[in-house]
């Protein structure tokens, strides 16, 4: 369980990065201006899914949410 965990936490920080990294490219490398409310919405998405994942790990099976390990 304490691996299962320490792994989540791990895809999580890679998640958070790659998300950031996508949104950096596209405002500052890119130039292209993403409204603040799009950009919340966005950490918004990727906090829920964190959340989905975290409970699939930890209640296997719980109402039907089946992800592909």
């Amino acid at each position: 369980m304490l691996t299962s965990v320490i792994t989540f936490l791990i895809y999580l920080c890679i998640l958070a990065i790659v998300v950031y990294l996508i949104l950096w490219i596209v405002q500052d490398v890119i130039g292209l201006p993403i409204p603040a409310k799009v950009i919340q919405l966005l950490w918004v998405i990727v906090a829920l899914v964190a959340i989905l994942w975290l409970v699939e790990m930890v209640l296997p099976g719980v109402g039907g949410l089946h992800f592909p390990r």
